[in-house]
């Protein structure tokens, strides 16, 4: 597939920014919103299941029109964005408040994690985006450019597999006699067959964003 050239198509140049503001949008409420758990047809799963799905979408549609180094740019500065926005949240909740403010307490409930947490979420996002843009560029190449459908949802159930995985375990193992081994697989299972849906329902989407950015209904890596 021959590269846009960012140069002579400012309107896709725009299209592109879109997306990763988008894309970092996404990542940020995961990582802060996505605090909360809530309880979907009997299963404990975060909020953040519902802005998930949206960052591993993007890549697939980036990787799609511009290949698989884009879709990686993508994933390496928004890893970077992360490192940033855990650092700056470590440092303002330290910060000494004003005698006049007394909501400390609250704001370092609502913007504060443990550091098993932190690395969690940091590590869980780095190893599943990487490899969801592996993944999708694999297909790609197993399929010779066709069948977009498989391709993005193959990368993105595996790729979620692993996410889910590997947060769970660095986040919960053995943080009480209760996360054993078992147990957390017994979490992990549904809250991913969960984010199957989610893959699989965005996957008009991805075809629909594919066609926005290049104008084109089928693109070929």
């Amino acid at each position: 597939m021959t590269q846009p050239d960012f140069r002579s198509d400012s309107n896709l140049y725009r299209k592109r920014d879109l997306l990763f503001a988008l894309f970092v949008a996404s990542m940020v409420m995961v990582n802060t919103l996505g605090s909360k758990i809530t309880t979907i047809l009997g299963v404990r799963v975060s909020v953040g299941i519902f802005f998930v799905p949206v960052l591993f979408l993007t890549t697939d549609i980036i990787g799609e029109v511009f290949g698989r180094k884009e879709a990686s740019r993508f994933v390496n500065m928004a890893t970077i964005m992360l490192v940033l926005l855990f650092v700056m949240m470590s440092v303002c909740i330290a910060i000494r408040p004003n005698e006049s403010w007394d909501m400390q307490e609250q704001y370092a409930t609502v913007f504060g994690s443990s550091m098993r947490m932190t690395i969690a979420s940091l590590v869980s996002f780095v190893v599943a985006q990487q490899l969801d843009v592996f993944m999708f560029s694999l297909w790609g190449k197993i399929t010779k450019g066709k069948h977009l459908w498989i391709r993005n949802n193959m990368s993105t159930i595996v790729s979620q597999l692993i996410d889910t995985t590997i947060f769970e375990f660095i986040a919960f193992w053995h943080l009480t006699p209760k996360f054993t081994t078992a147990y957390i697989f017994s979490l992990i299972l549904p809250y991913w067959l969960f984010k199957v849906v989610f893959a699989l329902l965005d996957t008009p989407f991805c075809y629909l964003g594919v066609w926005w950015l290049s104008g084109k209904k089928k693109t070929s890596n």
